[in-house]
């Protein structure tokens, strides 16, 4: 049927001649013999990479630190009291510019809304969504940076309690124990904050609690396989509806802003300017947000994500030179170290 096994010394001593590797000794002669050698692209490719990761990290923490204070140096600094209109123009820039990235530029495949459930849930989401962004931007009118994250930073409690109520989802009872100084750190910076303001304050909270609602209620609307819809997609249907919110809501609480804005333009062009870099810088942090999501794993995500308000903090004292306390910071401190030590609580519960 094959060939016969050799059954003597000579055919043996042929095949291993015919197997054996070639003689390095004429390589040594010759050295120039290797330079035709493909050279290992792994080290170049894995470099690329890193390159690649830590660019991408920079422009999220750029645009997400970048809209941060360019929302305060508008609507404090600047003197533009208007955060509903202001939103309004995130949500018209993430609108126009999700469906250039999806339809266009084919980021991502554009995923289609199936039932008419399905968009309702979504026009919830956007609702909550629209009062956590308003009220995030009106408490910055009022409140300095750093004590807005320091507000922001509870999330993580409010999630837990949101969670529990609507889903009745308990966590480990050590999940629980990490949130005393998530909460113990604001109130402690509460007190020791030179600037603060009771209703920043308390628009702060709020805007907290619904960012920390929408992704319980995202968890929970659009939990079923034919309904989920990646970060991209959900953005590219929920911005165009919060805008169809905003409008009348810019309209009667707002009264005459583009008159207003038009006015400021022919006195100072660079209003129509920031508003556009603004927009468009609101985008871009959703955009790499999605990004350092596909490219990060989950436990880098969360370091990145505790640092960041760290780093935004520190930038926003020294560009804007607001009081800061010593109880203020150790306040903030305790806070972001809750938030580690929950996040390590999670994801030892899983």
């Amino acid at each position: 049927m094959g060939e016969e096994p050799p059954n003597n010394l000579h055919q043996i001593h042929a095949i291993s001649l015919h197997l054996s590797p070639p003689d390095l000794t004429n390589e040594h002669r010759h050295p120039s013999n290797n330079l035709h050698r493909p050279i290992s692209k792994k080290p170049r490719m894995k470099s690329t990479s890193r390159l690649f990761t830590i660019s991408l990290v920079s422009s999220w923490y750029c645009s997400n630190i970048g809209v941060l204070l360019l929302n305060k140096y508008l609507l404090s600094n600047y003197g533009f009291k208007y955060p509903i209109f202001l939103t309004m123009c995130h949500m018209t820039a993430c609108s126009l510019l999700s469906y250039v990235a999806i339809a266009w530029m084919k980021m991502v495949p554009m995923q289609t809304i199936r039932s008419r459930t399905q968009f309702i849930k979504i026009s919830a989401l956007s609702l909550v969504f629209c009062v956590s962004v308003v009220f995030g931007n009106i408490s910055l009118r009022f409140l300095p940076v750093s004590f807005n994250q320091a507000v922001g930073a509870t999330t993580p409690f409010f999630t837990a309690v949101f969670a529990y109520l609507m889903t009745l989802k308990r966590e480990a009872w050590l999940t629980y124990v990490t949130l005393i100084p998530v909460v113990t750190g604001v109130i402690i910076a509460s007190g020791g904050e030179p600037s603060f303001h009771l209703f920043g304050f308390i628009m702060c909270i709020s805007a907290t609690a619904a960012r920390a609602l929408k992704s319980v209620l995202q968890g929970i609307l659009l939990s079923s396989e034919g309904e989920k819809l990646n970060s991209m997609n959900l953005l590219l249907y929920m911005a165009p509806i919060a805008v169809v919110f905003l409008l009348p809501a810019t309209l009667i609480m707002e009264e005459n802003v583009v008159g207003i804005t038009l006015a400021l333009a022919r006195d100072d062009v660079k209003i129509i300017w920031y508003l556009l870099f603004n927009s468009a810088l609101a985008y871009f942090v959703n955009l790499t947000n999605f990004l350092v999501t596909k490219h990060t794993s989950a436990l880098t995500l969360q370091v990145l994500g505790n640092a960041k308000g760290a780093v935004a903090v520190v930038v926003s004292i020294l560009i804007f030179r607001n009081p800061v306390s010593v109880t203020g910071m150790l306040g903030y401190s305790l806070t972001v170290f809750g938030v580690v030590l929950y996040s390590e609580a999670k994801k030892r519960s899983k």
